[in-house]
């Protein structure tokens, strides 16, 4: 049968050369468009792991008391530290509300095992209106006794903040034109001596590994042996912020747990041997 060759008709041509040259127009715009808007240039994260944090910068609590990150971070507990402003449109919220999800399901209690530092990046915020913004929190995490663990920080000396923010690793800047401030989600991690160790961003936050980062902060001077175990089990991701599976480890272990095994089977296998070759020369005994 000779082969007939068929044509496409001139609409499906048409169209077919539409979806391709759409396809190519939009991949030459996000070429074109591979760079960050104007206000957000700037606004990124640098993980400045191990980094002291400057014990001597002064704020205001939201009790108008002074004092400084030095007296919070006095080796005794990890801190969150984390970075927002109550007048925050939306991010701030996202952020906190997903931290309280967090903190809320683990069975540490804030003010005994760790401790939070929220500093306001606002140089105009009064710590009047950081205390209202404590109380929302505190109210929503809803455990007594909880109030001296969260510390709501502010100062009208805009170069503390930045010093502090330039340290951790925070950009962050504000835009006239839209009178907010631009900034990303980030909880920093910070040992009780004011090291910073674990960085997560985002504004969900899985507790197990709030604590796992808590503990490793600690030095294991906070928490339990299971938490010593769960760290044993887990290892830490810079670049997801999570931890997850030690597949080395774990290999270890069921390397261990084999060759216990295997040597258990011998040592039977061994006594039963044993005990064949004894009973023929107990039996022919006079």
């Amino acid at each position: 049968m000779p082969y007939k060759r068929h044509s496409l008709p001139w609409p499906m041509l048409l169209l077919l050369f539409l979806t391709v040259w759409t396809a190519q127009v939009e991949s030459v715009h996000a070429q074109g468009t591979n760079v960050l808007p104007k206000d957000l240039e700037g606004i990124t994260i640098t993980q400045n792991l191990n980094a002291q944090i400057p014990l001597d910068l002064e704020f205001t609590d939201s009790s108008g008391k002074k004092i400084t990150l030095g007296q919070l971070l006095d080796g005794k507990l990890p801190a969150i530290l984390t970075m927002n402003y109550s007048d925050c449109p939306m991010l701030c919220s996202l952020q906190l509300n997903g931290l309280i999800d967090a903190i809320k399901t683990m069975n540490w209690n804030l003010g005994e095992q760790y401790q939070i530092i929220t500093v306001s990046i606002d140089p105009l915020e009064s710590p009047e209106r950081a205390q209202l913004t404590k109380q929302k929190y505190l109210e929503q995490y809803g455990r007594l006794g909880s109030a001296s663990g969260w510390h709501f920080l502010t100062t009208q000396k805009e170069e503390r903040i930045r010093k502090l923010a330039d340290c951790i690793g925070f950009g962050y800047k504000y835009v006239p034109e839209k009178r907010q401030f631009m900034h990303p989600a980030l909880l920093t991690i910070c040992t009780p001596e004011g090291r910073v160790s674990r960085y997560f961003s985002g504004i969900k936050y899985n507790p197990r590994d709030l604590r796992l980062a808590l503990y490793e902060a600690g030095e294991g001077k906070v928490g339990s042996a299971v938490d010593q175990v769960l760290l044993l089990c887990f290892h830490y991701d810079p670049e997801s912020g999570t931890y997850s599976w030690a597949a080395i480890r774990l290999m270890q272990f069921g390397g261990a747990l084999t060759l216990i095994i295997l040597a258990g089977m011998l040592t039977v296998f061994w006594l039963r041997e044993w005990r064949k070759a004894k009973r023929p020369r107990a039996e022919g005994a006079p």
